[in-house]
């Protein structure tokens, strides 16, 4: 393995070598990635049947061969990151910035809004309630009891919690922020891979390799995302306003959702990212606070101080939880798979906005603040649909019936006084919360394909108008389509997650060697 201290006493190998930084579009791993998704639609359109049993049979290997091991790296990367943040090494800073280029708050707003992404209204809503209707079996509780309403959300923080949030850009953006800004590497995945493989990973078929299957998993992970958005925001439409949620009202969603976040990634993060997380942010603290003072109050502060006490108190055998298999897959493991998949591009793009940050800022910000601020927000939402439930039986779960995650939503905001206008705003924030993603997620993927902060508009206009396009194409086949494809981000966490791994190491060696270069330990 590459020695840290090396990386780091020669800041501009990765300026002086050949090849590493290409000029224009790197041609193979555009051809390997898009040809693949393409290749996936085609097939998609030809034999949905088969290309879901192919899909199924993968995401059964992929869980349980990988599940335990995914589950270790989850656990590991966020104790290691909270270690090194309340350490000494804490207050090193990352990049090449002296002060940070966002405000603290534009710099969360951005954050939460990149991570959370479409999960935080419908998933948010569905989850525990899913939970609560047959609860998780390390709890051992009876369905639809007070119990079962704290287990369903402490079980809801841990999928959309500590380590979820933490796999994505903690130890990784470590990495990537001193090999970019300090050594001017590329920002792109293989990068993580550098101080195992040196300049190698430039100049090999598995560095291309490395990059295109990345991607790969993001797109899959983004397209999922926008073409349920058309299903669900149909759905939505039919209930408000009577509107026939046919595949003309569905594609109508998807192209004004495209044209919202590419616009967006073209003006880039200082602009259109930066102003459209923001107006997420104001939106969901307003929704916030309106449920907080009209809905079940009482129950949202209780529910979320005990729940979040079980989850503390349960956290660890949550997070290492193997005695069902099959529910696990289904849930943990599932969502474990779908972050994992995102996790390179998510540090590549955290990188990109935290230059001037320190890793205790990162770390909590990331590893702490936002998952406390996401628990609140699933109390406030799943917990205002469980309080109804318990209220008055049927009211949530039988709109929710075949685990229906609009419906659930919708059911919980009919709830609230104005309702129709509570719902309406839900689905504005579900479009904001998708666009931010998907406004970051083009932004980052063509910065893969250049190995610059700054790539070509046109690059970013193409990957925006193409996961959309890949969208429509599937929801015109049905929920099968959008479905398999999301199934297969779980497929790509397999070799995403062992790109992920040498951060354990290379993380807090790089994180050392910074806090000898900035004078904050000996250097003996």
């Amino acid at each position: 393995m590459s020695d840290v201290g090396e990386v780091t006493a020669d800041r501009d190998v990765g300026k002086q070598s050949e090849g590493i930084l290409p000029a224009g579009v790197d041609w193979a791993v555009f051809g390997i990635s898009g040809g693949f998704v393409i290749a996936f639609v085609a097939m998609a359109l030809i034999d949905i049947d088969a290309l879901s049993a192919l899909v199924n049979i993968g995401f059964a290997w992929s869980t349980k061969l990988f599940g335990a091991y995914w589950q270790i790296l989850l656990f590991l990367t966020f104790f290691i990151g909270l270690g090194l943040a309340v350490s000494r090494l804490g207050a090193v800073r990352l990049g090449d910035a002296k002060t940070p280029e966002f405000s603290t708050f534009k710099w969360i707003a951005i954050i939460m809004c990149t991570l959370l992404a479409g999960g935080g209204v419908f998933w948010a809503a569905a989850e525990p309630m899913a939970h609560f209707l047959s609860p998780p079996p390390i709890f051992g509780v009876e369905a639809k009891t007070a119990p079962a309403a704290y287990a369903a959300l402490a079980q809801s923080y841990l999928h959309w919690g500590f380590l979820a949030w933490a796999i994505q850009c903690s130890l990784t953006s470590i990495v990537l922020m001193h090999l970019h800004y300090n050594k001017g590497l590329p920002l792109k995945p293989r990068t993580l891979l550098y101080p195992v493989f040196g300049e190698k990973i430039y100049k090999s078929w598995y560095g291309s390799l490395t990059d295109a299957v990345c991607v790969i998993a993001v797109v899959a992970g983004t397209v999922g995302p926008i073409g349920f958005l058309g299903l669900q925001v149909g759905y939505g439409f039919n209930e408000l306003f009577g509107l026939a949620n046919n595949y003309s009202t569905q594609l109508m969603i998807i192209v004004g959702l495209v044209g919202i976040y590419t616009l967006s990634a073209v003006s880039g993060v200082h602009k259109g990212i930066q102003m459209l997380s923001t107006l997420n942010i104001f939106l969901a603290v307003g929704l916030m606070a309106f449920i907080l003072l009209f809905g079940p109050t009482a129950f949202i502060f209780d529910g979320f101080i005990h729940s979040f006490g079980l989850y503390l108190d349960k956290f660890i055998p949550m997070a290492t939880f193997r005695a069902n298999p099959g529910w696990l897959d289904w849930w943990t493991v599932f969502f474990w798979g779908w972050f994992l998949g995102y996790g390179p591009l998510m540090a590549m793009f955290v990188a990109k906005i935290s230059n001037g940050r320190t890793i205790r800022q990162m770390v909590g910000v990331v590893s702490i603040l936002a998952p406390i601020v996401t628990a609140f927000w699933f109390t406030i939402i799943g917990g205002s649909g469980i309080a109804f439930e318990m209220a008055t039986p049927g009211v949530i779960s039988e709109p929710f019936t075949g685990f229906n995650l609009p419906a659930a939503m919708f059911a919980i905001t009919q709830q609230l006084p104005a309702g129709f206008l509570i719902s309406v705003l839900f689905l504005i924030l579900t479009i904001t919360f998708v666009a931010t993603t998907g406004d970051s997620m083009t932004y980052t993927i063509s910065m893969v394909m250049t190995g610059t902060e700054h790539p070509p508009k046109g690059l970013r206009i193409f990957w925006g108008i193409m996961m959309g396009s890949l969208a429509a194409i599937l929801i015109s086949l049905g929920s099968g389509g959008v479905s398999a494809l999301q199934s297969f981000i779980v497929v790509t966490a397999v070799p995403v997650s062992l790109v992920l791994l040498p951060s354990l190491w290379t993380g807090p060696q790089i994180a050392r060697q910074l806090a000898k270069d900035q004078g904050l330990i000996a250097d003996k």
